[in-house]
Formats: structure tokens, sequence, C-alpha cells
């Protein structure tokens, strides 16, 4: 090979955890915090500052980026994308993080496989239907899908 490369490994980093936590490898987790008996699948990232709530399940091939914070009991499906940069200024934030938006997750959230969830706050008791694009907050406990996501039954 000819030339430099800036190699960065994958691994498991100033991850504070709780007890019983399983994360499956190959996995880049770093930075965060993740509380007891949580399971994160394989081709996972997890990134600085992060946390994650107890009995959360986080299925393989899911990002969630900085400035995102889930509870208890949730559930999040494989290639489930959080995004922090809406590119409001036309254009990525280029790791300007005072563009970046931040993502509340309630407890016992369950969020299917390939959505994304744009910077928003999710209440608790919420389902978000796989491949649902959520791009504005989530104030009452339902059943939500589309793109954008939209209510399709209340839960009591």
């Amino acid at each position: 090979m000819t030339g430099s490369v800036n190699r960065k490994a994958v691994g498991i980093v100033n991850v504070i955890c709780g007890a019983n936590v399983t994360v499956v490898e190959p996995s880049n987790v770093y930075g965060c915090t993740v509380g007891d008996d949580v399971f994160i699948g394989p081709f996972v990232e997890i990134q600085k500052d992060v946390r994650i709530g107890a009995r959360t399940r986080v299925q393989s091939h899911s990002f969630i980026c900085e400035l995102v914070t889930m509870g208890t009991d949730c559930f999040v499906g494989h290639g489930v994308m959080f995004v922090n940069d809406r590119f409001a200024s036309g254009g990525p934030a280029r790791g300007n993080k005072s563009k970046w938006e931040s993502t509340s997750i309630g407890d016992r959230v369950s969020i299917g496989s390939n959505a994304t969830i744009m910077p928003v706050t999710i209440c608790d008791d919420v389902v978000i239907g796989a491949g649902s694009v959520v791009t504005k907050s989530i104030v009452q406990p339902g059943t939500y899908a589309g793109n954008p996501a939209r209510l399709l039954r209340h839960h009591s």
C-alpha cells in the first residue's frame, strides 16, 4: 500500500457498564453509559456520551450517535439509524457540535428495523414501525409508522 492510513480499530473503549451487559463483537462502543442487562448485537456503533437504560436490546447494524439518551426496557431493531445533524444550514455540520441536536427516548419504546430517528423526543410506551422515519417528537403513547411517522393507534 502506498500513502498513509489513519487506522482506527473497532472496539469497546471507555464504556461505563452496568451488570450483565452483553456486547457481540465486532461492535464499536465507546465513551457511553450502558445500564444493567443490556444486549448489544454485532456491527453496532454506539458513540460517546450516549446513555442506554437497563434491559434495553440493540440489534445488529444499528447506529446510535452522540446526544442520544434511551430509557429502560427499550428495543432497537436491526439497522436503526439515529441522526443528530439535520443539515439545517444546507449541508453537514462537519464536526461543529453546536449544530447538532439531541434525541431522548422514553421507557418501553420499541423501534422497528431500518427506522431512522431524527433529533426528537419520544415518550414512554411507543412502538415505531419498521422502516419509519421519525421527524417530529412523539408525546402520546401509541404505534407510529411511515415516512414521516404518523400515529396509527393509541396505547392505553
